[in-house]
């Protein structure tokens, strides 16, 4: 009868592992869906669970072995381990989806070497002496009883207190407490009935009530996970919401919702028989404040823009931000003196200092603005007449400007410049010249810098000033950029085949091609694709581009110079803390810009910080150019302080690729 008994508890712990692996399964599928950690913390929970139920199963079909016998040690150590392990990850996992706490895996691996030197202790505690049964159970079971109660308690505890409570959420709590409950009660009488006939039976009531209670646990975590994760859905989708009406840095209304938003104002305006004055707000050298402060200072004074705005006394009826350190304010005007008081009170608010990590600092911005219905009706319309006085008020340095009529004219420049500049670069207009950089050391041109030039079917020659800002005003940068790194390659690949010479071909790039993501890969695909061997392409970027980003702009150095390419930094000594850059940078050239080469020779404080720059860069080896030569004295001077290369107009002034070709020529 006994042996009936024996296996009865044994097929039930091999149905029970049954249970709680399908639950494993259950949680481990939904972890692969949803990708939240708690769910695999379970799913392992719940595994450890089932592995206990197997040792505990083994157990009684092997219960005619002594308990003290090796395979039983080994049995009663996974049977504790696992408990314990499904204790550990039950417990994290909870924390980890309530957000109280994320561990690290080395703190989980700490927690499971504790909890396999437990184990160990409790299996191999009194376990050579055959007369020692009672304590044996109390330190495996009684104590295991224990430790359970005071993780449930931990946990019924914990979830009572969290702010959203679901009813899968009160169900897990009610069923904590009943489960700890019910150890500690076991863990009390096993000490006091174990030695009673009685007590087999209350041991065997409360591996039934395991049987439903962690059954019901399982329901119930899923119950609450699929709740938490609707959850969790719905914040994502109100955020999204969200996010597309306003602008995620600032909280303010984003273009589209400002285009929606004008013309119920503007009729809103009408029937309080006033006018809806739009202002464009541009703040000045804001690319300073990221350069100088960092991005994340950048975006707390934009945070501190958009507030003081809303805040503001005029009543705005549309605040919103419609690029980087752009705003729209739109409100409600009566007669032209309001329109000019507001622009100033637009210029104190801007003005005010800011205060960001006990720092100061100081803004000011241009204003452009217009009227509805005197300046049109369509919101879009009107932004784009803001824009132009805008336009007006930053290029000739005004603080505000009001649109007039005649500004529509000159604001049909840019398209028309951006189809010139879009036929310029289909049409190969653009065409590169070179000015060789002159080797002061061995006396001869080892390199050339490209030097783009605009060959206007209608202007002529077109120098890169005449050009070049609207390219910048169109964000056409990037284009210009690959479409030279292009022409450079090519070129130095004809010279090659016609000349058999190689010749270093430097190339200046802007921020916007410079921070790319595909730039490493867009140069190893044009070297291949022309045959150049890298340390022949030399890149020029500015320091500015540089301490934007130092950390992103050194990765991008670091994987261009393992290729083999060069990389230099042009007009050196003009940007922010040049000195101490230079020492982070892993750049191979200092090029000292030509403000510094131009009276040098006669004036000593020039001829200082160049000696200076000189000697600094060598320290760190660095090699040094010099640009802007343009006499025999300045020549002379900076070969005495050792600088290693010049390039000039007393070298030769930029030169179109058939006349550079008479260098190229083997004599």
């Amino acid at each position: 009868m006994m042996l009936d008994n024996t296996y009865t508890l044994g097929f039930f712990f091999t149905f029970q592992a049954l249970v709680t692996t399908f639950l494993s399964f259950i949680f481990y599928s939904s972890f692969t869906s949803f990708g939240r950690r708690y769910v695999k913390f379970w799913s392992f929970a719940f595994a450890c669970l089932s592995l206990h139920y197997v040792s505990l199963s083994t157990e009684q079909f092997l219960s005619f072995l002594n308990e003290t016998s090796w395979p039983m040690l080994m049995l009663t150590f996974v049977e504790q381990f696992c408990l314990y392990l499904f204790l550990m990850y039950l417990l994290l996992g909870l924390l980890d989806g309530l957000k109280k706490y994320r561990t690290h895996s080395r703190n989980r691996h700490m927690i499971a070497l504790a909890v396999l030197t437990l184990s160990l202790s409790t299996t191999l505690a009194f376990t050579f002496d055959l007369y020692d049964t009672y304590n044996r159970f109390y330190i495996r079971e009684s104590l295991s009883d224990f430790l359970s109660a005071g993780v449930f308690l931990f946990i019924a505890i914990l979830l009572l207190n969290i702010e959203k409570q679901y009813f899968s959420g009160r169900i897990l709590t009610y069923l904590s407490f009943a489960i700890s409950a019910k150890a500690l009660a076991l863990s009390f009488l096993s000490v006091v009935l174990i030695e009673l006939a009685i007590f087999p039976s209350i041991h065997l009531i409360a591996q039934y009530f395991d049987f439903m209670a962690f059954n019901m646990l399982g329901v119930a975590l899923l119950t609450w996970m699929q709740s938490a994760e609707r959850d969790a859905a719905e914040v994502a989708i109100n955020r999204a919401k969200y996010l597309g009406k306003h602008d995620m840095l600032t909280g303010s209304l984003n273009r589209e919702q400002v285009i929606e938003k004008i013309p119920a104002c503007i009729e809103k305006a009408q029937v309080n028989e006033q006018k809806l004055a739009i202002y464009l707000i541009d703040i000045k050298r804001f690319k300073f404040i990221n350069d100088t402060y960092g991005l994340k200072v950048g975006d707390s004074v934009l945070g501190k823009i958009a507030r003081r705005l809303a805040d503001s006394i005029m009543l705005p009826q549309v605040i919103g931000r419609i690029s980087g350190d752009s705003f729209v304010f739109a409100v409600e005007i009566n007669d032209n003196y309001q329109q000019e008081k507001v622009a100033q009170h637009l210029h104190d608010v801007i003005s005010h200092p800011y205060k960001v990590q006990h720092q100061e600092i100081h803004l000011q911005a241009s204003i452009g603005y217009c009227l509805a219905p005197v300046d049109g009706m369509e919101a879009e319309d009107l932004l784009h007449k803001a824009n132009l006085a805008l336009f007006q008020a930053e290029s000739k340095n005004i603080a505000s400007v009001k649109y007039t009529s005649g500004m529509q004219a000159h604001g049909s420049h840019l398209p028309a410049a951006e189809k010139e500049i879009r036929r310029g670069l289909q049409n190969k207009e653009f065409v590169l010249y070179f000015q060789p950089q002159l080797n002061l050391l061995t006396n001869r041109i080892d390199g050339v810098e490209a030097l783009v030039r605009w060959d206007h079917p209608e202007k002529g020659i077109l120098s890169p000033d005449q050009f070049l800002p609207d390219f910048e005003a169109l964000g056409l940068n990037g284009q210009l950029d690959s479409y030279v790194l292009k022409q450079a390659c090519e070129i130095g690949a004809h010279w090659y085949s016609e000349y058999k010479r190689r010749i270093t071909i430097a190339v200046n790039l802007s921020a916007v091609e410079f921070q790319d993501p595909k730039l490493v890969a867009k140069i190893q695909s044009l070297l291949v694709e022309f045959e150049i061997p890298p340390k022949y392409l030399e890149l020029e970027i500015t320091e500015n581009i540089v301490i934007t980003d130092m950390v992103s702009a050194m990765d991008t150095i670091v994987m261009l110079q393992n290729m083999g390419i060069k990389v230099s930094i042009d007009d050196f000594g003009t940007g922010y803390s040049s000195l101490s850059y230079l020492r982070k940078l892993p750049i191979d050239k200092i090029k000292i810009d030509r403000s510094f080469i131009t009276d040098f020779a006669s004036n000593d404080s020039d001829l200082t910080i160049v000696k200076s720059m000189i000697k600094l860069s060598h320290g760190l080896g660095k090699r040094v150019l010099a640009e802007g030569v343009e006499s025999e004295e300045q020549l002379s001077l900076l070969r005495k302080l050792g600088c290693d290369a010049v390039q000039g107009f007393y070298i030769n002034p930029p030169l179109p690729q058939q006349k550079l070709a008479t260098y190229l020529v083997r004599k």
